[in-house]
């Protein structure tokens, strides 16, 4: 049995995960730490288990296995490399890090200690994500030309029952955050734009800032690449009722994902299709915490996982510079080390 400690419960989904490990039968918490004490006493009481107050004293457990990190984005750094150190295995929220040279630091002392680290991109897990991989596989589509993909919630909208919206105040923190509606929500449509077209040139974003917090809550983020194709990719905190989407176009063909329904359409010159075909959508594949336990176990590595993870800060440190400038910015101008 593996014996996790819950690093923080700082990140809305800190209890999704908390569940998981409850659920799975390989894992159980034992023990809690949290930057703010008032919280981590609070969710350990509730689960049983041993609060410590520093993340020294909780790291130095000898029974503690792994952690599952979901601190404020701004100190994932400090957190893991101090878990990796401590032989921890790690399990973290998106992002990895904020920025390049940060995720460089994480992923050097994740290999120098020999630790399996699986972060949650969960919709690399889904089932149309299969589907569509497949998909480009099988080049359906030609040589892709445009990738599409949006994400929005209405978090962030002021309601009467709800006046500061149902996100938590923090997640408006940039410091702590790094960001927001891109750095959180659009972190899943740029990963995917990722996967279909691979890592771009140069990142040009736009950010909107329509009820007025310190970070964004309106995005969208445009990715130039050397082939000619274009990657555009949309977040925000102020849509209710925007779906989930993904529009892939090709030399040879055009699938369509969740507009609004969740089904996938294709159509492809190179099937001699006249109409668009509905596809079909295998089962999700395991979670990526099940492919961590895995991982642990069979002590193998997340290697395209983690491949993501890493372009996926590439990415996002990108648009930020490039949104704080009002330029176009290359990835190749970001600090490796």
């Amino acid at each position: 049995m593996l014996k996790v400690a819950m690093l923080s419960f700082w990140h809305v989904h800190a209890r999704d995960y908390a569940r998981q490990a409850e659920e799975h039968p390989e894992t159980e918490i034992a023990a809690v730490w949290d930057e703010v004490p008032e919280r981590g006493r609070r969710e350990a009481g509730e689960r049983g288990v041993p609060f410590f107050e520093s993340l020294e004293e909780v790291l130095a457990q000898d029974h503690i296995d792994g952690v599952i990190v979901d601190a404020p984005s701004n100190m994932h750094a400090e957190v893991m490399v101090r878990a990796a150190r401590a032989g921890k295995h790690i399990f973290t929220e998106k992002v990895l890090a904020t920025t390049l040279k940060e995720a460089r630091q994480i992923l050097d002392a994740v290999e120098q200690s020999g630790v399996k680290l699986t972060v949650s991109l969960p919709r690399l897990n889904d089932g149309y994500t299969l589907a569509i991989r497949e998909i480009l596989r099988e080049e359906l589509l030609g040589r892709l030309t445009l990738a599409r993909v949006r994400l929005s919630h209405s978090g962030a909208l002021r309601t009467p029952e709800r006046p500061n919206g149902w996100l938590p105040e923090h997640f408006y923190n940039k410091e702590q955050c790094g960001g927001g509606a891109l750095i959180d929500l659009g972190c899943h449509p740029m990963y995917l734009t990722r996967l279909f077209l691979g890592m771009p040139e140069a990142v040009s974003a736009q950010y909107g800032y329509v009820t007025g917090r310190e970070v964004e809550d309106n995005a969208v983020a445009t990715l130039r690449y050397a082939s000619g194709a274009v990657g555009v990719v949309e977040a925000g905190f102020v849509n209710p009722f925007s779906p989930f989407s993904i529009e892939l176009h090709g030399t040879e063909g055009s699938l369509f994902y969740g507009t609004p329904e969740a089904k996938l359409l294709l159509r492809s010159s190179r099937l001699g299709e006249k109409q668009w075909t509905l596809r079909d959508i295998p089962p999700n594949r395991e979670s990526a915490f099940r492919q961590w336990v895995k991982h642990i176990r069979d002590n193998t590595v997340a290697e395209e996982n983690i491949a993501i993870a890493l372009d996926l800060t590439r990415l996002m440190e990108a648009s930020n510079r490039s949104a704080a400038s009002g330029r176009s910015v290359r990835i190749d101008e970001l600090a490796v080390r």
